[in-house]
């Protein structure tokens, strides 16, 4: 790997920490796009195009221009700092998919749940699968053109969210946008460590 090296004390070498992160959603919601947006390598991508059987299978309301879909993962690299590397892999969106889900998981620090306010509902296997799991999350609006803006405040209601799950905006087009989610997903994944370590005795 091409990671950037420092050197230690004692002339050892270090090598940044790995860290696992999913990008997930729902269908068309622009888990690709981020990914692809955000890496620094050229993202691996498993897209197909969408056919006439499959229409019966997924739900292309509200992404009706949208040709290919994601039938295994997306997956990129993006150097945060010299001492630390995020792995993003992005989930397939349809419920088909699921199944794939738990090998995805395994390893994971946290998630980003994107989320499009025209299809809210949309988000919830996502949260509900990361909630059961004990996974720390944000939610990442994606603001799409067109779209109705709402309070954060509003989209944290409508999803049911903890309160402690944080709900922030994002143009997933955006490399810096989509790194500005990352960054606020490690800080909630440390802060989650945190409150779920014991108290020192």
């Amino acid at each position: 790997m091409d990671y950037e090296r420092s050197e230690q004390p004692g002339g050892r070498v270090a090598t940044p920490t790995a860290v696992k992160i999913l990008i997930a959603g729902g269908f068309g919601v622009g888990k690709t796009t981020m990914v692809g947006a955000v890496s620094e390598t050229r993202p691996l991508r498993t897209e197909e195009l969408l056919t006439e059987v499959g229409v019966a299978v997924d739900d292309v309301s509200g992404v009706e221009g949208k040709t290919t879909t994601t039938v295994a993962m997306d997956f990129g690299r993006i150097t945060v700092s010299k001492d630390l590397v995020l792995y993003l892999f992005g989930t397939p969106g349809q419920d088909r998919f699921l199944f794939m889900w738990d090998e995805l998981s395994l390893g994971a620090l946290g998630a980003v749940v994107l989320a499009d306010t025209r299809r809210l509902a949309d988000c919830f296997p996502s949260i509900d699968y990361f909630e059961q799991r004990g996974t720390p999350f944000i939610v990442a609006v994606n603001c799409f053109d067109g779209a109705r803006r709402y309070a954060m405040e509003e989209v944290q209601l409508a999803l049911n969210l903890d309160p402690e799950v944080p709900v922030v905006l994002c143009d997933a087009r955006e490399r810096a946008s989509g790194k500005d989610v990352l960054i606020a997903l490690l800080q909630h994944a440390r802060g989650s460590s945190r409150r779920a370590a014991p108290a020192a005795r």
